[in-house]
């Protein structure tokens, strides 16, 4: 894995950022003032059969500091581990905010875009 070096990264490991790029879905309540963002990471780097039980949490990393999840597990297809899921949960509007300032970093520094689904229905 790749050291920590990117203007936002993901880590599941504290100084090593993971080079897969999740699919990130949104769902808020509402009223907006709740709600969670789901990472799928196909493959990642982080994932093996010893590092499995090693796995504490995820980490978002930008220029404001860190926000950080205890919800992640191990999606396994015939035995075999092949994706990592983690769960990202906020309570306030500021919390979403800030969970939104760090997916715009996130998403530019990897070359992503973001498409807001209920804009475009």
């Amino acid at each position: 894995m790749a050291k920590s070096n990117s203007v936002a990264s993901i880590q599941f490991f504290r100084g090593e950022d993971e080079p897969v790029v999740p699919e990130i879905r949104l769902t808020r309540s509402r009223d907006g003032r709740t709600g969670q963002a789901f990472f799928v990471f196909e493959n990642p780097e982080a994932l093996t059969k010893e590092s499995i039980t090693e796995l504490k949490g995820m980490l978002l990393i930008d220029e404001e500091g860190e926000l950080v999840t205890r919800e992640v597990n191990a999606r396994f297809v015939n035995g075999e581990p092949n994706a990592l899921e983690g769960i990202y949960s906020w309570k306030s509007e500021a919390d979403f905010e800030r969970f939104m300032r760090f997916a715009q970093r996130y998403a530019q520094s990897h070359g992503m875009g973001y498409t807001d689904k209920a804009a475009t229905n």
